[in-house]
């Protein structure tokens, strides 16, 4: 029987006969890129890097692994170090890797909304200022132990203490993208803290140059050369781009290359000043993201830069030497993992539980941020360019972001149950999470609504509420309304409004018990499966009925046979809002065709005035 016939045999017996196929197609290709590589081609390394990536990531997806382990384990399996061999010229590589990060860091300006950080507060400045700080003195102790010091020429201390206080901005932000917590409060912070350090390893960079002669007036210009970038960003984003962009907008091709334009121009001027083109990346993306045109702009170049990431983590994985051959400095990588996943909670979860964020958005703020930057990496190797450090110290980084890249993956992906083991934890030596009261269950008896969750379609139903006419036969519904959310924001801001609101996860039977469910007459869950984390809609409704047989349920489905699943278990009414949108577009649809406008106007200018007026929790 041919080798073919039993691929193909294998593969009818496996649900993924499409992955097993395209392995195998690419694995009989791979020799073929591999033998024009003789000459170190660009476009032979960039094909075998894709390749390798392709085979993993199918790999990965067939193990249920992340796909960002399977693109470092796909530049292990090719690179010199540990692998094959198939490209040794890591130069290429690593320069269109770089092409990535500056992309991704592009888009992270572009999604940074300086209203939305100003509006976490204290506790996203706190926390982002002191985190650094905290982490660089821990590791200044803990590393004095291991036996780094700084003399002779030599900072092998500062370094490895300053590079284990920076997180990884491509590995946080690719996974809570996967997860759908951008948004979250713990997202949000998690973002914020990431910015700081970016700021944090800018300061790094325009130091390091001078740090065998540091001169307060060669560092002093380095800020005022980062000040200058950011005033020169953005006067031109304000009194400049709005015309550019106002006259390639209806050309979609224009609208991005105009952006990557702007990008790579804002870099070029970064770099010009002797600045980070990181930097330049971040700063191009924030001076435009408060255009309308940005988020046409991310979808755009997401894709480009999911390319270009790619390439980055498999450059990445070919870097890693082979640890068979310093086993002491494997061990000694190891050790510095664990102390820096540590090092993250005793430098945030403080800060965080103090400024009165519960426990839950404390500790998964700490575990988003438990691995090294690759910012580490380039200062690291500016280091040892500069004769600052020694082989085995760069060594020691590149294990410790390989571990804790691995390790903080999995942290993540499973961090709704890793937090909530810490939290009882936590409970046990006293650390109390928020709204927790003996009495509080009495205080919501007699509440006859219950809404399991708070994001956006709650929100805009409790505005929808408090803006109701007192003489309206709902008035003062508030007064029969109990919410359950473990997000502090809302928590807070709920009280203000003198909505009862109990702080506590809605997956949990316990919280529904704690909230008085056994006494609503109606519990409505606002949140679709793909936000909620840990449960889901069919799981509230078996809750709902052991606890009270006789409450009306409302619940979300994102699709059609979601929905009658939902009624199946016993719901009694199921919302689809891209159905109920639908409905009102074909009204407005109408409306718009008819003969008679003036109907049209009014409904318009109606929802003008409204959203004029509108003040949502969650906006």
């Amino acid at each position: 029987m041919s080798i073919v016939r039993i691929i193909e045999r294998l593969a009818h017996k496996l649900p993924f006969r499409a992955c097993v196929l395209t392995v195998f197609f690419v694995l009989f290709s791979t020799p073929l890129l591999a033998a024009e590589n003789g000459d170190g081609s660009l476009v032979s390394s960039v094909g075998i890097a894709i390749i390798a990536a392709t085979i993993m990531s199918f790999v990965g997806h067939v193990l249920k692994q992340p796909l960002l382990l399977a693109y470092i384990a796909a530049g292990v399996m090719i690179g010199p170090g540990i692998g094959f061999g198939l490209v040794t010229n890591l130069h290429d590589i690593e320069t269109i890797a770089h092409i990535g990060l500056i992309l991704l860091l592009f888009l992270i300006g572009l999604e940074i909304d300086i209203k939305k950080l100003r509006e976490s507060g204290r506790s996203l400045i706190v926390s982002g200022l002191f985190q650094f700080i905290i982490c660089v003195l821990l590791g200044m102790g803990f590393f004095y132990l291991l036996g780094y010091g700084i003399g002779g020429g030599r900072y092998d201390l500062l370094y490895l203490s300053a590079c284990c206080a920076l997180s990884s901005t491509a590995i946080v932000v690719k996974l809570l993208y996967g997860k759908f917590e951008i948004d979250t409060l713990a997202g949000r912070i998690t973002l914020g803290v990431l910015v700081f350090q970016d700021i944090w390893a800018i300061i790094l960079l325009g130091i390091q140059p001078n740090l065998s002669n540091p001169q307060v007036l060669m560092i002093l210009l380095s800020f005022i050369k980062g000040a200058a970038l950011v005033a020169v960003s953005l006067l031109l984003s304000k009194y400049v781009l709005p015309r550019l962009f106002r006259t390639v907008s209806k050309i979609p091709e224009l609208v991005l290359v105009s952006s990557l334009g702007w990008c790579f121009f804002i870099c070029g001027l970064a770099g010009y000043l002797d600045l980070s083109l990181e930097m330049g990346a971040l700063i191009a993306g924030i001076a435009i993201s408060t255009f309308p045109y940005n988020i046409d702009v991310m979808a755009k170049v997401v894709n480009i830069r999911d390319f270009f990431v790619t390439l980055f983590f498999v450059g990445l994985g070919m870097q890693i030497p082979n640890p068979m051959g310093s086993p002491g400095i494997l061990a000694t990588a190891g050790i510095v993992s664990v102390f820096l996943i540590c090092s993250r909670f005793f430098s945030i979860y403080p800060l965080l539980y103090f400024l009165k964020n519960g426990n839950r958005v404390s500790i998964l703020t700490s575990i988003n941020l438990s691995q090294i930057s690759e910012f580490s990496l380039v200062i690291t190797a500016l280091g040892m360019k500069a004769g600052h450090i020694g082989q085995n110290v760069m060594s020691v980084v590149i294990f410790v972001f390989v571990i804790t890249s691995v390790v903080s993956t999995y942290m993540i992906k499973y961090s709704d149950n890793l937090q909530k083991m810490l939290n009882a934890v936590l409970q046990k030596i006293g650390l109390k999470d928020i709204g927790v009261h003996a009495d509080e269950g009495k205080e919501v008896s007699g509440r006859e609504i219950a809404i399991l969750g708070f994001h956006r379609t709650a929100s805009s139903l409790v505005s929808e509420i408090m803006s109701m006419d007192k003489k309206a036969p709902l008035a003062r519904l508030k007064d029969r309304i109990v919410v359950v959310d473990f997000n502090p924001e809302v928590h807070s801001m709920l009280q203000t409004m003198g909505i009862k609101v109990i702080y506590g996860d809605i997956g949990h039977i316990d919280t529904l018990h704690h909230a008085g469910i056994h006494d609503a007459k109606l519990v409505i869950s606002t949140i679709s499966d793909s936000i909620l984390v840990g449960t889901d809609n069919l799981k509230f409704i078996r809750h709902i009925r052991n606890i009270n047989p006789h409450a009306k349920i409302i619940v979300t489905a994102e699709s059609a046979q979601g929905a009658l699943k939902m009624y199946a278990e016993g719901a009694d009414y199921v919302f689809l809002p891209r159905i109920l949108t639908a409905r009102h577009l074909v009204l407005m649809i109408g409306h718009v065709l008819s003969s008679d406008q003036s109907k049209f106007k009014k409904m318009v200018d109606s929802e003008i005035g409204s959203l004029k007026w509108r003040d949502e929790i969650i906006p």
